[in-house]
């Protein structure tokens, strides 16, 4: 492992407002400040969610972390330091998650859009081998989402599911789920008519084109309906 440095680069925004007008690439940002329980992370990958730039903009300023910050709740990337009561990892592992114990209160001050971040050791696990650092890195935030819809609705083995918007984040991995892992009778989705083969690839039963049709309008009856959209 190369020598961490003090200092580093990352995007921060020191005002509230559109990200295109208060995102920041910043060359002079200091080291985040690891706790026992965290790990420093050296970032490989990051991905960004709908809430980052809610965040940018301030719809939760009243418990969003202190200004500046660097955004980011995604992360997959190389240990490169451990804290004191870690057991689960050491220098050098590998790892992704979702570095924010809870998504709107008091976010970490620097996320993942930086070169370096901490977390605390529960919220992340060995990166698969199988999957590369931006594959990893674009899972933590609405795979958690996804399942805790489900688990939340009651879903379980034999139900049939309707996604809306199922082409988003959220909604590939709901189909996933809801076909391959609870046992789903019947995955219906919706999507525009040029993604409705990534529904299908994906496990859907039914790829519904929201363009030319009113999921309203269909004759069956879903045990549940997932909107990702609203």
């Amino acid at each position: 492992m190369s020598e961490i440095p003090s200092h580093m680069k990352a995007w921060t925004y020191s005002e509230y407002g559109q990200s295109s007008q208060v995102l920041k690439f910043n060359h002079n940002v200091t080291l985040p400040e690891m706790k026992d329980d965290q790990v420093l992370i050296k970032v490989a990958a990051a991905s960004l969610n709908p809430i980052d730039y809610k965040r940018m903009e301030g719809h939760f300023k009243n418990t969003d972390s202190p200004l500046p910050t660097a955004p980011g709740y995604d992360v997959a990337g190389v240990v490169v330091k451990v804290g004191s009561q870690v057991k689960k990892f050491k220098v050098g592992d590998e790892v992704y998650g979702d570095i924010n114990v809870k998504a709107l209160e008091f976010p970490k001050v620097i996320g993942s859009l930086a070169e370096y971040t901490t977390s605390e050791e529960r919220l992340l696990a060995h990166k698969p081998k199988n999957l590369s650092f931006a594959e990893a890195a674009s899972l933590p935030l609405t795979i958690e989402t996804a399942y805790e819809g489900l688990e939340r609705s009651g879903f379980s083995a034999g139900k049939s599911i309707l996604v809306l918007g199922g082409a988003g984040g959220v909604g590939t991995h709901v189909i996933q789920l809801a076909k391959h892992v609870y046992g789903a009778s019947k995955v219906a989705a919706t999507a525009s008519t040029k993604k409705l083969e990534l529904l299908r690839s994906l496990g859907a039963d039914l790829a519904i084109d929201y363009t030319k049709q009113n999921f309203e309008d269909l004759p069956e009856k879903y045990d549940v309906v997932y909107d990702t959209v609203d």
